[in-house]
């Protein structure tokens, strides 16, 4: 009785992960789509304004979209921190499994809506810029997705007075890692990030893997440090 409890829980908080998933996503890829109408090259383009556009429109979006739902499911919004929370033991197996699947549900549900609402292909696809190779692209995702999981760790994991303003500090070190990553890698630090496009478009570019591996082992680098620092 106890585990159909626990179980009726983790599928209440995993389709409300879906959703909160999918509010993040709908406003960072509709941001993304409006400011690729002026410039065509959004996904690893040069232009600062441009960048500043998109980190700006990535970080608003998840402190938006994390302070509504945070005190709900926590507002993890992404399989990658999820994956620390479950290596730290802060979530439970199960619970990790419901929440990525409905993590890159939410981001096919967001890709699909901005398709459906704006016209011409979608511009969110994640690809590495130009003379970036593949290891540059797996440790530049690497060491962005570690900063954004040792900021859920640390301001959220870890219970203490400005606990309530986590989602401020985590959409401040989205914002910087999308700062640094846009012109390399597009910036993704979230599987579902790059995963949601990139189901809608076919796969258009063959270097998706990097969305995988680098995030994943950004998960990894943010468990080892937070447990040297615990």
């Amino acid at each position: 009785m106890l585990r159909r409890g626990a179980l009726a829980t983790d599928l209440q908080a995993a389709a409300l992960e879906y959703v909160g998933t999918t509010t993040f996503l709908l406003l960072f890829f509709g941001a993304i789509q409006a400011v690729s109408v002026q410039d065509p090259n959004v996904a690893s383009s040069p232009i600062v304004e441009t960048q500043l556009y998109i980190a700006t429109s990535g970080g608003i979006s998840l402190l938006i979209s994390a302070w509504l739902f945070f005190r709900v499911t926590g507002a993890i919004f992404n399989p990658n921190v999820a994956l620390a929370l479950v290596l730290c033991k802060i979530i439970s197996p199960i619970r990790f499994v419901l929440f990525c699947i409905a993590q890159l549900l939410g981001g096919i549900t967001a890709a699909a809506l901005i398709l459906a609402l704006t016209s011409g292909a979608t511009s969110s696809n994640t690809t590495l810029g130009p003379n970036i190779n593949s290891a540059q692209g797996v440790f530049i995702e690497m060491f962005i997705t570690a900063a954004l999981c040792l900021a859920v760790l640390m301001l959220a994991a870890e219970k203490h007075i400005a606990t309530p303003f986590a989602p401020v500090g985590i959409g401040l070190t989205l914002f910087a890692g999308l700062l640094f990553a846009i012109p390399y890698t597009g910036g993704s630090m979230n599987a579902a990030r790059s995963f949601g496009p990139a189901v809608v478009s076919g796969f258009p570019h063959g270097n998706h893997w990097i969305y995988w591996v680098g995030p994943g082992l950004g998960s990894l680098l943010a468990v080892a440090i937070y447990w040297v620092l615990k």
